[in-house]
């Protein structure tokens, strides 16, 4: 009984605490995923005060927000979403990948960590934040923006990408051997093609043999669909996570959206618990050892976001400004980074993996949203600022230039300005 006292005395302040947090997120209009990752720092081993009855709890509480994050975001794309996106936006996809996963890699092995944290770290530095890029989007009123379609285009492909990705770290993690290994991911990728199959051409039949009309129905066949195909895919060593987002991808229309307003909030509360868990299992004292790595991998990954976007908006006919304004946006790292990492910690591959993917993410978590608001207006007042510093330099060519040669007229320059460029190549949207 006083065991039974101590965890809800526990998992209610957990819950409360939460819920403040969140609250002075929404005041400063920000993304509550550091202050949760903050928390969970302080009632982790080595912070304030320890939890202990309600530790296990907050595990499989974690667990479940997982799988709920990932579900939501199937449920934000159909099946012909994805496939359009494959079909068109693939080499932003290739570019992004190549830009900013390479360079986690490449830290993992300059730190001498081996191929396997290599691989984990470069998911982590790869993957934007749906959840933080969505928000900052609808507080700067940029949904209807033209560069918005190939920002979300390049957030469907990373997404896409997990399902792919999730199960290589998962057999990679369990240590299994080059055929263990492909035949994990020959399973994954068989199970992906499939259920897009059957969504794509059975989605209908699907969410009409789901949907129901009485909310509490809804919400028992998707929630128990859900962690069911989530039990069964990591029975098979594909990652429950990846089952999860199947089944969002499967559900469209009327079941898909009631599933996401039922659903919502118990992603929030669970994801919430994910994010505390993960700071628990950090030790805060870890943490400054790896703070340098994580400050270079976030300034260089910053970087290397911006230029993704730029490229993929410049791809699409969107005119400079709307480039910028596209890279700055995809900077922000968050839910999927800290998932990833969750993964290799809870396998135990790398003791200083956890607290550098922490840091890393609290940095870009909080920069992200400046990136988005201000990579624009810099790069307008630099150009401004080296313009006549080139225009006097070529005039001063041209004086010296032999009076009798015509002087040719200037070729064509791109414009800062935002022009009526026609947009390129069709781009899905969220739902």
């Amino acid at each position: 009984m006083h065991s039974s006292a101590v965890f809800l005395i526990e998992f209610g302040a957990i819950i409360l605490g939460l819920g403040l947090l969140g609250r002075l997120a929404g005041r400063l209009k920000f993304s509550p995923i550091p202050l949760y990752l903050l928390a969970g720092l302080a009632f982790g081993e080595g912070g304030l005060l320890p939890l202990g009855a309600s530790e296990e709890f907050v595990a499989i509480g974690a667990e479940i927000g997982v799988i709920l994050l990932l579900l939501m975001l199937g449920l934000e794309y159909t099946a012909s979403d994805l496939v359009g996106n494959l079909k068109t936006q693939y080499p932003a996809g290739l570019v992004d990948g190549a830009l900013n996963a390479l360079p986690g890699a490449a830290m993992a092995l300059l730190l001498g960590w081996g191929p396997v944290a290599a691989v984990v770290l470069a998911g982590v530095t790869w993957i934007s934040s749906s959840g933080v890029i969505a928000k900052v989007l609808g507080d700067l009123g940029r949904l209807g923006n033209r560069e918005t379609p190939v920002v979300l285009s390049i957030l469907v492909l990373e997404d896409l990408a997990m399902a792919v990705y999730l199960p290589i770290i998962t057999a990679l993690l369990a240590g299994a051997g080059l055929a263990a290994g492909s035949l994990t991911l020959a399973i994954a990728l068989g199970v992906a093609g499939l259920v897009l199959f059957l969504a794509v051409r059975y989605g209908r039949l699907i969410s009409r043999f789901v949907s129901s009309d009485d909310p509490e129905k809804l919400l028992l066949v998707v929630l128990g669909l859900t962690l069911l195909v989530a039990g069964v895919a990591q029975q098979l060593q594909v990652s429950a996570a990846v089952g999860a987002f199947l089944v969002g991808i499967a559900l469209s229309g009327e079941a898909a959206e009631g599933a996401h307003n039922l659903l919502s909030p118990l992603r929030d509360l669970f994801a919430a618990v994910f994010f505390v868990f993960f700071g628990l299992h950090t030790d805060p004292s870890s943490i400054p050892p790896v703070l340098l790595p994580a400050l270079a991998l976030a300034v260089v990954t910053a970087g290397t976001k911006i230029a993704t976007g730029y490229w993929a908006a410049r791809r699409a006919g969107i005119s400079v400004k709307g480039r910028w304004r596209a890279g700055g946006t995809l900077v922000a790292r968050g839910e999927f980074s800290i998932v990833i990492a969750g993964l290799a910690v809870s396998a135990g591959i790398e003791p200083s993996l956890g607290p550098l993917a922490t840091a890393y993410v609290l940095l870009l978590v909080i920069i992200g949203p400046l990136t988005a608001r201000y990579t624009e207006p810099v790069a307008s007042l630099l150009t401004r600022r080296f313009r006549p510093a080139a225009a006097a330099s070529a005039t001063g060519a041209a004086t010296g230039a032999d009076a009798g040669a015509a002087v040719g007229t200037p070729g064509p320059r791109e414009s800062f300005e935002d022009q009526p460029t026609p947009v390129g190549d069709a781009t899905s949207r969220h739902s």
